[in-house]
């Protein structure tokens, strides 16, 4: 992805979530939801993630996870 549509990130890690693409989604739009994301920036990277096919919806929906570590 050249251009971060919504200069955000959500708290998700991904790793052990089902691999089906609805799963993926709902898991970002939860969190995102949880974090204080409008519906409208929810749905720009939802849109772009649904654009093109399955791993440029991985790619998408990971750009905007950042896993914060608290230790």
């Amino acid at each position: 992805m050249s251009k971060k549509l919504v200069d955000k990130t959500v708290n998700l890690d991904l790793v052990g979530v089902d691999g089906n693409a609805y799963v993926i989604m709902a898991s970002f739009k939860r969190q995102a939801t949880k974090e204080g994301w409008s519906t409208k920036e929810i749905d720009l990277v939802l849109e772009e993630a649904q654009s093109k096919d399955y791993n440029h919806l991985l790619s998408t929906i990971l750009d905007y996870c950042q896993v914060e570590n608290r230790d």
